[in-house]
This record gives structure tokens, C-alpha cells and sequence, in this order.
């Protein structure tokens, strides 16, 4: 495709339904907008409801709430099971939902919070989710990383929740690396049903809600310098968009700004690191995933 890829690329979404987790604000808000401006039904899921009605409040289209806290395994189990109640077949599921440089805290069920939310909230989501997704030719799983994922990022697997050592930024990108590690393992795992296929993106610098987290001494030059290096997050939504909507992405793609450094600029493919393709370690990561969570997927090895 010549030129820039903006909004108003999105193909027609009429009769497609798409679910938004951390759609209440930011780039799953901007997100859910242009998708149901396009014409999909979109579920804002959400762990703060109210906030999510508010939200839906301010979307044209046909757009519902569904409570959903990534931190509790219980939470997301009732998620599936309302969204199967209501939806017997989903078009886009957009992981999107995260947290970033949190101190350090576990979630419901003792996972570090980043790594709980980030990637085990979303991997259990995804495999209780998939069925409904399978059988739907054109499919799509979106996972929202981040350049983070390059960030004294490595996955632990002697210590996956920090226990022994935490860094908020190394959390971060343990996180941000197992969402695209996941995004790769699912899509070979997905290549023989010919129908759904698993893409990542990211937002480059996006301004909005995530850095709240940034440690008290950088809040303030970060706040100084937000405007000069940060996009808004209508531009930041754009490499997710693309991702779960241009019909020339190919399973296994990675989307992010085309400026330099990835930070700002309109939606390209974009490679990820070399450690995020390390074949083994995915596969290890899987195991470990399903392990944690109780969640087995319906599908068979990847080959």
C-alpha cells in the first residue's frame, strides 16, 4: 500500500465483532472508536466497568461492557464465559490491556503484576476464547507489546514472578517480550486451520495513561517531555488497527511507527528483537504459560 495507513484504511467492520481489553481509556479507547465507526460491535473489556460505561458513552456505534480484571484468573474465566454466553463467534480479539514500571505486586493469584496482567492475563483470555474465533475465516489476535520489549528484557524462567530480584523496567520488558513470543508460538500453532492468524503491535511513544507508574524523580521530565516525543494516542491506536484490520497483514507480522526509532509516525511492519524469535524459549514459555494458568489451548503443537 503506497502512502500513510490512517484511519481511514479501516476497512468496512459491519457484522464483525471485536473485543477491546483496557478499552476505557487511551489507545484500547481509540481503538474501540474507530472500530465501531467502521460498523464492528465492540466489547470495551474492562476491569473498571463504570469507567467502561463512560467510555461506551462517548462511542458511536454499537458498543457494550464487559468487566474484566487481567490480575485475577478468576476474572478472566467469567469474562469467557459471558462473552461465549453473548458472542458465538468473535472476529478480532485485541489484547491490548496493560501495565507498566508498577512496584513491585502480585496479582490475585501470585503472579508479578506485569507479567500477570501483561502476558498470562491475556494468554488465558485468548485460550478460553479461541474456539469462538477458529471456525471465523479472517480472524485476527492482536497483541499489543512494546519497544520495551528490548529493555532489559529476557525471560526469568528461574524466577518468572521477581521474586529474588525485581526492576520495574526489567519486569516490564520480561512482560512486553512474552507477549511477543506468545504472538509467534500462536501463530504456528494457528498455520494449520488456515482461518485466524496471531499479529503484534506497538505503540511507539504514545502519550497517555500508562506512564503513571514512571518512578517520582523521571515523573516530571517525563511530563516536560511528553509532548516533544510522544504521538497521541489516536496515532498510537494505528499499528493495532492495522494489524487487526488491513487485509494484506500476514500471520506472525510485528506493526509499529514507521518514524525514527519506532516512536512516532504512521503504521508499518517493524521487526522485534532477536531474542523475541528464539524458537525454543517460546515453546518453553508456552508450557510454562499453560502451567500457570490451567488454560490448554485447542490446538496441537506448532511444528
Amino acid at each position: 500500500m503506497s502512502g500513510n495507513w490512517t484511519e481511514q484504511h479501516i476497512p468496512d467492520q459491519r457484522g464483525r465483532v471485536a473485543i477491546v481489553t483496557g478499552a476505557n481509556t487511551g489507545l484500547g479507547f481509540e481503538t474501540a472508536r474507530m472500530l465501531a465507526a467502521r460498523g464492528a460491535a465492540v466489547v470495551l473489556a474492562v476491569r473498571d466497568v463504570e469507567k467502561g460505561r463512560r467510555a461506551a458513552a462517548r462511542i458511536t456505534g454499537d458498543v457494550t461492557v464487559q468487566a474484566l480484571d487481567l490480575a485475577s484468573l478468576d476474572s478472566v474465566r467469567s469474562a469467557a464465559a459471558d462473552l461465549r454466553a453473548a458472542h458465538p463467534r468473535i472476529d478480532l480479539l485485541i489484547n491490548n490491556a496493560g501495565v507498566m514500571y508498577t512496584p513491585r505486586q502480585a496479582t490475585a493469584d501470585g503472579f508479578e503484576l506485569q507479567f500477570g496482567t501483561n502476558h498470562l492475563g491475556h494468554f488465558a483470555l485468548t485460550g478460553l476464547l479461541l474456539d469462538l474465533l477458529l471456525p471465523v475465516p479472517g480472524s485476527r489476535v492482536v497483541t499489543v507489546s512494546s519497544t520495551g520489549h528490548r529493555i532489559r528484557a529476557a525471560i526469568h524462567f528461574d524466577d518468572l514472578q521477581r521474586e529474588r530480584s525485581y526492576s520495574r523496567v526489567g519486569a516490564y520488558g520480561q512482560a512486553k517480550l512474552a507477549n511477543l513470543m506468545f504472538t509467534y508460538e500462536l501463530q504456528r500453532r494457528l498455520a494449520p486451520h488456515g482461518t485466524t492468524v496471531a499479529v503484534a503491535a506497538h505503540p511507539g511513544a504514545s502519550n497517555t495513561e500508562l506512564t503513571r507508574n514512571v518512578p517520582t524523580a523521571l515523573r516530571t521530565p517525563v511530563t516536560w517531555l511528553a509532548p516533544l516525543f510522544t504521538q497521541k494516542a489516536e496515532m498510537g491506536a494505528l499499528p493495532t488497527l492495522r494489524a487487526a484490520t488491513d487485509p494484506a497483514v500476514v500471520g506472525g507480522q510485528y506493526y509499529g511507527p514507521s518514524g525514527w526509532g519506532e516512536i512516532r509516525g504512521y503504521p508499518k511492519p517493524v521487526a522485534s528483537s532477536p531474542d523475541s524469535h528464539d524458537r525454543a524459549t517460546q515453546q518453553r514459555l508456552w508450557t510454562v504459560s499453560e502451567e500457570l494458568t490451567g488454560v490448554t489451548f485447542p490446538l496441537g503443537r506448532a511444528a
